[in-house]
């Protein structure tokens, strides 16, 4: 085979590597519509999300009998399970999308390998025809025409290597880019399949409660306010008996730790975040009309108690460190976060503690704890104190550890 005749194989192949590279359409296009339908699945049943949490707001704002409770419960558990359904389908959504991202690694790995051969094709070439000099080409063409179209077949392929380079090195770093994409989604995945847990554990959770109280009422209303009467006694004399405490530890200045804040920040919505992303209010700060029946034993309620999802995740109100955390009978699992300026800010009945070391740094998408019904509690929720002034000492009846109660509590309202 003439060098002329190799030249123009090359040549050849060259341009079928560059330009003959074809995706599988058809397969791209079938994942890509079966996402589009699950998203569309997940429109439809997010529209029933929210309707179940309409239906949780309506029912909050009737008065505490059985049949309320029951039916906040049942939205609850409606309104999980619906979660769950949307979750699974942002799983098969996410997992499309790695197959779609592995397909196109998979392409643009072949594609480069394939490159890579022609580029060594190419450089052989090149190397056997440098061994030539420039006399022997002239002699072996026999016309001058023959000559020049070998010169510039030269020209053509070192402009075709210097463009298939490029092309390589375009090719590795969209290779680079889509396994950082892959990357991510796999933790978005893991992400989604944790999220799914918990709204597991919430449903559950949520069912256990429902059949526990139809176990304890019997069903009957009278039992149900029975109970309720129980709770509110119990709470009286725990914020009771804090008060004495409190003001013992005062007076003798037996703290653990104490953290004031130069100065109270300015009333402001928007300072802080919610710590629910989902959520809605179940008690406000002051005098409510719980507070006013004596619930805190005669003291106004000192934070605003808001609601979401079963076991929703607990995320701090503003970037800081964890301060403090611990049981007692009245908060249940508690835990104290320290803001700039010294603010604290209090997140009462979780679920489970907080596992956090104090000290810990977090963040605003930091999560905490779990929305839970621990303590001194009726239903899952999260009770949110703001201090300027927070301090903690031991109980010495149980050793468990408490904080000031009402002084020192700024309203949340004025800052979220």
């Amino acid at each position: 085979m003439n060098y002329s005749r190799k030249g123009t194989i090359l040549l050849f192949l060259l341009v079928t590597f560059v330009f003959g590279f074809g995706h599988e359409v058809s397969a791209a296009e079938n994942i890509n519509q079966k996402i589009l339908d699950l998203r569309k699945q997940i429109e439809e049943l997010t529209k029933q999300s929210e309707l179940y949490k309409k239906n949780i707001t309506e029912k909050q704002k009737e008065a505490d009998t059985l049949n309320r409770q029951i039916g906040i419960l049942n939205n609850q558990i409606a309104k999980l399970l619906t979660q769950i359904q949307i979750t699974n389908q942002q799983i098969s959504s996410t997992k499309l999308e790695i197959t779609i991202l592995e397909n196109d690694i998979f392409t643009t790995q072949k594609e480069i390998i394939q490159k890579k051969n022609t580029i060594g094709n190419l450089l052989f070439a090149k190397y056997e025809r440098d061994k030539n000099n420039l006399l022997a080409v002239v002699l072996r063409n026999q016309r001058l025409s023959d000559f020049n179209d070998e010169i510039q077949q030269e020209e053509y392929l070192n402009q075709k290597l210097i463009l298939l380079l490029a092309e390589l090195s375009d090719q590795k770093e969209k290779l680079e880019i889509e396994k950082a994409d892959l990357e991510a989604k796999k933790v978005d995945l893991e992400t989604i399949s944790n999220k799914q847990k918990i709204q597991k554990d919430s449903a559950t959770e949520s069912k256990n409660s429902k059949d526990k109280l139809l176990t304890i009422t019997k069903g009957k209303e009278k039992e149900y306010q029975k109970l309720l009467q129980e709770v509110e006694k119990k709470e009286t004399e725990f914020f009771q008996e804090l008060q004495k405490l409190e003001a013992e530890a005062v007076k003798s200045g037996a703290f653990i730790l104490r953290l004031k804040a130069a100065s109270i920040p300015p009333r402001k919505n928007g300072t802080y975040q919610w710590p629910l992303d989902d959520y809605y209010i179940t008690q406000s700060y002051g005098m409510t009309t719980y507070a006013k029946r004596g619930a805190y034993g005669g003291a106004p309620h000192n934070g605003v108690d808001i609601a979401g999802d079963g076991g929703a995740t607990i995320k701090p109100i503003a970037e800081g460190e964890i301060l403090a955390s611990g049981f007692n009978d009245g908060f249940g699992n508690w835990v104290a976060v320290r803001h700039n300026g010294d603010v604290v800010s209090i997140y009462a009945h979780m679920r489970s503690p907080t596992g956090l070391a104090n000290g810990t740094d977090v963040k605003t998408d930091s999560i905490i704890g779990y929305q839970g019904s621990t303590g001194n509690s009726t239903g899952p929720h999260v009770h949110l104190s703001i201090y300027y002034d927070f301090f903690t000492y031991i109980n010495p009846k149980n050793n468990q550890i408490y904080f000031n109660y009402f002084e020192g509590t700024l309203n949340p309202l004025n800052y979220l």
